[in-house]
């Protein structure tokens, strides 16, 4: 039987594959934080302490050259870049040695970041949701297939704004590399296809102003622009 709704049915947030019409459906957005050690340090947080992760909305996830609106509540709005992963499959307790088995595949994202309320959060020991998960927090480029570039694990990954470099950074500097990544976050919660992992970012990251515009990418994967509304 056909399922009804009492309120017409959401759309499916999805990412657009490279070459492809059809585009990948998003379940879920996890993100990595601290998986750089320089970018540690210029946060001025414990680079002894292990990466942990959060979480944002599948709907929060915007396309390449999208506008993205100055978010509100903060005078601090700051990019991210990041290697985004996205699953074909999934499940719980995966064992690292077979968890590129479950990688669809590869793109570029930015996690976008309200900074002066996640210091405020973290200082009051409260979740990062405010800080972290908005709407159009979360851009992402075309997904490239690991069937067709496989499991990247160095390459330069970098971002500019107005044309000005400001973060550069290489895949190989992640202190948990993806399959490790995945172990440690399917011990957390049941992983499942279409999931997408926002992997932490390299040093360099700053603030944004209204009618910036923005440009990253990884090496062999791809690139992204958006700008600032």
């Amino acid at each position: 039987m056909t399922a009804s709704y009492v309120i017409p049915a959401l759309t499916q947030p999805s990412i657009p594959v490279a070459g492809e019409s059809k585009s990948f459906p998003v379940r879920r957005i996890w993100c990595v934080g601290r998986n750089y050690l320089e970018h540690i340090r210029e946060m001025g947080n414990d680079e002894r302490q292990p990466p942990f992760f959060f979480a944002k909305h599948a709907d929060m996830v915007t396309g390449d050259g999208a506008t993205i609106p100055y978010p509100s509540l903060t005078k601090d709005f700051q990019y991210e870049v990041e290697l985004v992963v996205a699953l074909k499959s999934g499940g719980a307790h995966i064992d690292p040695a077979k968890a590129l088995d479950h990688v669809y595949g590869y793109g570029v994202g930015i996690d976008m970041t309200r900074r002066d309320l996640q210091i405020a959060s973290r200082k009051k020991e409260q979740p990062w949701e405010i800080g972290k998960s908005f709407d159009f927090s979360a851009p992402c480029g075309a997904l490239r297939p690991a069937a067709e570039i496989g499991h990247p694990a160095k390459g330069k990954i970098w971002l500019s704004v107005n044309g000005t470099e400001k973060q550069k950074g290489d895949l190989s500097e992640m202190i948990w590399n993806v399959p490790e990544i995945i172990g440690k976050l399917s011990l957390q919660v049941s992983l499942g296809a279409g999931d997408i992992i926002m992997t932490g970012t390299p040093a360099g990251v700053g603030p944004l102003q209204p009618g910036d515009k923005i440009e990253c990418g990884i090496d062999g994967i791809g690139t992204l622009k958006a700008v600032i509304g």
